[in-house]
């Protein structure tokens, strides 16, 4: 029997990338099925997805998922400018972009906040284990206060939650998931790939060789005993559609189910449990995820969701062609424009 195929004609099997080379058990590696999963189901085109990752154990995978996409391992920290030039040379690529807790809260914090300052519009996701796996374990700056590693001691400094920074920091789409909730995680990146403008996913993602003591909220056991859901989603949409204009979110009234409107027309349903959490609410948000990080309650779902803003192509005034696409002469001025600018200027 033939392997189910998506509308595109490809089965699940093509758009797999390498064998990972992570431990056995990673929640990298989950975290990876699902993306594979996610641009199945949509039928997402690979050549026309570009891959871009830092330095870590985490920005090892996007070898092994899309084969057939575009991909680039920048340097450690600064993942958010190759994804920024990326993105405004060529505006027609979709961009799946992979970190760290350290790749993104230590070194690249500063990229990490100015990329979505700016709205690079792509899929911004962290895989948060709070420890530098690749280099054995070191505390990351998302580590727990006082928790203790073998080989480490105690950690004294407080954890910097990254999915609070990025709501403070602008961000338009901001969730937090867990790499053992599959069916979460996947519906997560469904809407992400729908959003246009930076959607930072927060995904815990356990590293199993350093950092899974109970103990830890980082865990795979504290995740599962210690999830709760904010709100159930569902994506109400059969296929993936490219969206290029903005499209409006009505209000609603006071009741059980909110449905926020993405801009292919799919939505995303909420359906509220007893918190009420309503995505659509700055204050709200950053009361959840200051309650969770005080009272270490692992909330997940999509922490906040809001109008788009425009994206840094359309702030910038971008050709609608992409820039990767013009002739040298379209890009190049000549002399005598050149020289008409420097009068100008001169004159004023």
């Amino acid at each position: 029997m033939p392997p189910r195929t998506n509308h595109l004609g490809l089965s699940r099997n093509e758009y797999k990338g390498s064998p990972s080379t992570l431990c056995p058990g990673c929640g990298h590696d989950s975290i990876s099925n699902q993306l594979i999963s996610m641009a199945y189901e949509l039928g997402l085109e690979q050549h026309k997805i570009i891959k871009v990752s830092g330095i870590g154990c985490s920005s090892k995978t996007p070898a092994y998922f899309l084969g057939g996409s575009h991909g680039f391992n920048a340097l450690h920290g600064r993942m958010p400018s190759v994804v920024t030039g990326a993105l405004l040379a060529n505006t027609e690529l979709e961009c799946i972009a992979v970190s760290g807790d350290g790749d993104s809260g230590s070194i690249g914090m500063g990229q990490f906040k100015h990329v979505i300052r700016r709205n690079v519009p792509f899929i911004y996701i962290i895989e948060n284990n709070g420890v530098y796996g690749l280099t054995k374990g070191q505390f990351s700056a998302t580590a727990d206060e006082g928790q203790f590693l073998k080989y480490y001691g105690t950690n004294h400094m407080p954890p910097i939650d990254l999915a609070l920074e990025a709501v403070i920091a602008g961000a338009t789409f901001v969730a937090r998931s867990f790499s053992g909730d599959a069916k979460q995680v996947q519906t997560l990146l469904q809407a992400a790939v729908c959003h246009n403008g930076t959607a930072v996913l927060d995904i815990i993602s356990p590293c199993v060789t350093f950092n899974n003591a109970e103990t830890s909220t980082k865990s795979y056991p504290y995740g599962k005993d210690h999830e709760i859901p904010l709100h159930e989603i569902q994506i109400l949409a059969p296929d993936y559609v490219d969206a290029k204009e903005e499209i409006e979110i009505d209000d609603y009234d006071a009741g059980d189910t909110i449905d926020v409107e993405m801009h292919d027309g799919s939505f995303i349903r909420l359906k509220k449990l007893d918190n009420d959490h309503d995505p659509r609410n700055k204050r709200m948000a950053l009361d959840v995820l200051e309650r969770s990080m005080r009272e270490q309650i692992f909330s997940t779902g999509l922490i906040y969701y809001e109008e788009p803003r425009p994206t840094l192509p359309e702030t910038e005034e971008l050709v609608e062609t992409p820039l990767a696409q013009l002739e040298e002469a379209e890009l190049r001025p000549s002399e005598a424009a050149l020289d008409g600018l420097m009068q100008s200027l001169m004159a004023n």
